[in-house]
């Protein structure tokens, strides 16, 4: 798989064969995410919509939402509710602009009560200190002036009513005239006494208005206790899909027969079929860690492709026997063989254990060839081989599963042989099958036999 592009089917295979370990590691990650849940206790959000009429650009809508958030404003809505700490509710309330010139302010709190509450008073809070702003200001000198420009106009009105009242009651043009321009010039007056009140900026600010009280929120704000939990589970969920889907990118496990025949430095015999079944574990070996394993269903390779169909007995017999034939070619008759098998490698030891088998069923005893060799099982642990000393073997015969050892590993797995004086003289391939049902008519593997074994003297390559 370090060679392959990681595709949907693999992920698929990977979920099903790992989907208990999946589950329980899902299940730890959301009880990490309601464990965080408990860290943030629940918030509740709602907002109140101030609306300020009259025409205003973006900037200045902008500045009246930092007023709404200033400290000013906040500190004074804190004072009125009679909450402690200021400072921590400006972090719970903020502004925005919205459409139509409408400021709304959003409160956060840890009850729907408070909640409604911080944005109704900031509200408030806002538009009282908004009118105060815009009526207020720093220059006294500054204020009374718009007061004396309004107390001399109306002083300068009522001396032109008077001059018009002491004017010649004549009927002459120059006196109609002169009452006529005194009385435009008062006219005037009023229309800038009028235009001054109208442009009064207190006048304009003092009418924005709450648009209403804040709804009280129904639901807690994000992230909630239940965004959590489905956080943490699909977190953890992820990371150990990510998390087998690198190792199995970084394995350094050899799956194709010339990287294994390379690293033990021997020919290929065959390949044997061995029925998928879940094996049979040895009572030596059913420690806690084998259990564990067993439970979670990591015993199981996941980076394997699914076991093909293969045909019933008699065809998986006739691989072994081809096997056995190619065998007697390497060695002289009647000579015996070590047959070493992995530690741990539970299909190439069943596979081991049916050569063996049939080895000593000898159903060729008239061949020219010979009998078949005697073949002895051994088990050696890949970490610190170790095969046993020659004594009347004339050789080793390595079985192992494809997808299961490093180079690295089946390297030392022949030095080793080496180093006890066995020569490699072939490599047996085991590899998982699903078994069909037995066939109900047909030669037997008997009677095939014979023709198979000529076939194979006559090939000399594996199946």
């Amino acid at each position: 798989m370090s060679d392959d592009t990681i595709r949907l089917v693999t992920i698929g295979r990977m979920i099903r064969r790992r989907r208990r370990v999946l589950i329980i590691l899902a299940v730890l990650g959301a009880l990490v995410g309601y464990g965080t849940s408990l860290l943030f206790p629940p918030r509740y959000t709602t907002s109140a919509a101030v609306l300020l009429p009259g025409a205003w650009e973006e900037r200045e809508l902008l500045t009246q939402t930092q007023i709404a958030t200033s400290s000013v404003v906040i500190d004074r809505a804190a004072a009125t509710l009679g909450w402690s700490g200021g400072g921590e509710l400006r972090d719970r309330v903020s502004a925005k602009a919205a459409d139509g010139n409408i400021i709304k302010i959003s409160g956060t709190a840890d009850t729907p009560e408070r909640a409604q509450q911080l944005s109704d008073q900031v509200a408030q809070q806002f538009v009282a200190f908004a009118a105060r702003i815009a009526g207020d200001t720093t220059d006294p000198e500054a204020a009374a002036r718009p007061e004396e420009l309004r107390q001399l106009v109306v002083r300068t009105s009522r001396r032109i009513t008077e001059l018009a009242d002491t004017a010649d009651p004549g009927s002459s043009v120059e006196s109609v005239q002169t009452r006529t321009e005194l009385a435009k010039l008062r006219t005037t007056l009023q229309e800038a006494v009028n235009k001054l009140d109208q442009a009064d900026p207190a006048a304009v600010k003092a009418d924005m208005v709450v648009m209403g009280p804040a709804a009280r929120p129904d639901g807690e704000a994000p992230p909630t206790r239940t965004q959590f939990i489905v956080a943490g589970a699909l977190v953890f969920f992820l990371l150990a899909v990510v998390g087998h889907l690198t190792a199995a990118r970084m394995s350094r496990r050899l799956r194709t027969e010339p990287e294994i025949t390379a690293a033990l430095g021997s020919a290929l015999l065959g390949t044997v079929d061995v029925p998928g079944e879940r094996p049979v574990r040895r009572a030596e070996r059913r420690d806690t860690r084998d259990r564990i394993r067993r439970l979670l269903g990591v015993d199981v390779r996941w980076d394997v492709p699914a076991p093909r169909t293969s045909g019933d007995e008699a065809d998986r017999r006739i691989r072994y026997r081809r096997v056995c034939a190619r065998l007697r070619e390497q060695v002289p008759a009647s000579r015996r063989l070590l047959v070493v098998v992995p530690d741990g490698d539970e299909i190439a030891l069943r596979a081991a254990g049916r050569l063996v088998t049939e080895a000593e069923s000898d159903s060729s005893p008239g061949s020219a060839s010979g009998e078949y060799p005697v073949l002895r099982v051994v088990a050696v642990s890949v970490s610190r081989p170790l095969v046993p000393d020659r004594d009347t073997e004339a050789g080793a015969l390595v079985v192992l599963s494809a997808g299961s050892w490093t180079a690295a590993e089946l390297a030392g797995l022949a030095e080793a042989c080496a180093d006890a004086g066995h020569e490699v003289v072939g490599i047996v391939m085991a590899g998982t099958v699903r078994a069909r049902p037995p066939r109900s008519a047909g030669p037997s593997p008997d009677e095939a036999t014979p023709a198979l074994a000529v076939r194979g003297h006559a090939t000399g390559g594996p199946v």
